[in-house]
């Protein structure tokens, strides 16, 4: 498999409800970021977090081994601080190696769930 992706990824919005409809945690509304890494080298990812009314937090960082995928809960990202709910923010993710970044969101706020994808916007 050839090396696919890009270094720098873009997500220009979200906001993470307050209110559910269900027990935690499998029903916790939430936003997940979904990377997935093609290369022969392990990923070092650094997000940072961009809000409407203050200054960008981050970086958060994890890493994501080679050949392999990984998703992380945006509501779980809380060093250096938690995003807050109810909150707008955007998100820029940034790759050692290429990679490939998807955001869902599960809507729990209603008794019919919905689920929602959107991929990022490559640099």
């Amino acid at each position: 498999m050839p090396d696919i992706g890009r270094k720098t990824w873009a997500l220009p919005g979200s906001n993470i409800p307050l209110n559910q409809n269900g027990r935690e945690p499998e029903f916790t509304t939430r936003d997940t970021l979904w990377m997935l890494n093609t290369t022969g080298d392990d990923a070092t990812v650094a997000i940072t977090i961009y809000y409407a009314d203050r200054e960008p937090v981050g970086p958060y960082e994890l890493e994501l081994k080679a050949r392999r995928v990984r998703k992380v809960r945006f509501n779980d990202l809380i060093d250096p601080e938690a995003i807050p709910l109810e909150t707008d923010y955007g998100a820029v993710v940034e790759s050692t190696v290429p990679i490939v970044v998807q955001q869902t969101r599960m809507d729990t706020r209603q008794a019919e769930n919905t689920r929602t994808s959107n991929l990022g916007f490559p640099g």
